[in-house]
């Protein structure tokens, strides 16, 4: 298992590790960061799927959508702290676990926000990208009481994407 932990303020200080997870973390804090560029998606397998209590997003596509809202919505976006752990599932599949603080600006407001940042990388690209919001599991059929209202949080999550995928231009990398 390898760990790496930082206090990046405003891109500064990046730890080392050895590992997928050093090769990922530079994307990731720019994803998060609002800074992300074509080549910070090439993390993800064309199969990847992305998400968060807001949205599952299907496909690089419609990730891409996802992480270029962030500036559109919020004045800031960064991890401002985060710690990593990455463990070696099987052979060329690794999980890496992201304990993070994340700031946002909403409306002249800070919003600090405590995640888990999920991974599941399959031959060096991310296949699955999940971010739990105050570490806690996404609301699914699966980890809710009620598998009606577990499905229903799914449906309303694909719909938020599919809104957002729209708004977004389907994806298209914003001009330089």
């Amino acid at each position: 298992m390898a760990q790496m932990s930082a206090e990046p303020e405003h891109g500064t200080e990046q730890p080392q590790v050895r590992g997928v997870a050093e090769l990922l973390m530079p994307h990731l804090l720019n994803l998060y960061g609002s800074t992300a560029t074509a080549k910070d998606f090439e993390i993800y397998a064309p199969h990847a799927t992305f998400e968060d209590p807001l949205m599952r997003a299907h496909g690089v596509d419609q990730i891409k959508s996802a992480f270029y809202t962030l500036p559109k919505v919020f004045g800031e976006s960064r991890i401002v702290e985060y710690t990593v752990n990455e463990n070696v599932i099987a052979p060329g599949k690794v999980e890496i676990l992201i304990d993070n603080k994340q700031h946002y600006k909403v409306f002249g407001r800070n919003v600090d926000l405590t995640t888990q940042i999920r991974l599941h990388v399959e031959d060096g690209k991310v296949v699955r990208h999940e971010d739990w919001w105050d570490k806690k599991p996404l609301k699914n059929r699966e980890t809710v009481n009620i598998p009606f209202v577990g499905r229903a949080a799914e449906v309303t999550r694909r719909g938020s994407m599919i809104l957002t995928h729209a708004f977004m231009g389907f994806g298209k990398d914003p001009k330089p």
